[in-house]
């Protein structure tokens, strides 16, 4: 149990490492191309990732708890409420009871559920990026443009990565399902 614990948090340490090391990368590059200025750049690139970092890490756990249904509590209902709506989980398995306190409806990750994760992502990285941004230069165009395209592109990147460290975890729990047997 305690090495299952140190070593989810380890894996979850090190997600979120290589998301803010990602991250650092391509915003530095964004805010240069936009500003073509290498001090302004790098005050982005250093700011702006330990914000999206933190929220990043707020999105992963919620879409963690999601994802897993191991959490029962009302941030599961309202999870369980938003993604009914969205049609992401059927009547089914909504309505599906179990012999325990509480439920579990596991979710298949589909295209559609990693379509929303992607699309959730990329409105609280727009709204951390233009904030950020304008906290910065105090320029809505520039702040504007940087909150539009650096969260495209990190978008993009952030569902790679989400899909490579998918397939980290599933091969992890693939050994450990063999192990076990």
């Amino acid at each position: 149990m305690v090495r299952t614990l140190i070593s989810t948090a380890r894996r979850l340490a090190l997600k979120i490492a290589s998301y803010g090391l990602m991250h650092l990368v391509v915003a530095i590059l964004v805010a240069f191309a936009i500003t073509r200025d290498w001090r302004l750049a790098l005050a982005v690139g250093a700011v702006e990732p330990v914000f999206q970092t933190l929220a990043y890490s707020i999105h992963d756990r919620i879409w963690h708890r999601i994802e897993r249904r191991r959490m029962l509590s009302g941030l599961e209902e309202a999870s369980e409420a938003f993604t009914a709506r969205l049609q992401i989980m059927a009547p089914e398995e909504q309505s599906r009871a179990h012999g325990h306190c509480g439920h579990s409806h596991a979710l298949p990750r589909s295209f559609r559920q990693i379509a929303v994760k992607s699309v959730t992502y990329g409105l609280m990285h727009f709204v951390v990026a233009v904030s950020v941004a304008f906290a910065l230069t105090r320029d809505w165009r520039v702040s504007l443009a940087i909150g539009i395209i650096e969260p495209l592109v990190q978008t993009v990147f952030f569902t790679l990565h989400d899909r490579l460290w998918h397939r980290i975890e599933a091969k992890k729990a693939e050994r450990a399902d063999l192990a076990s047997a």
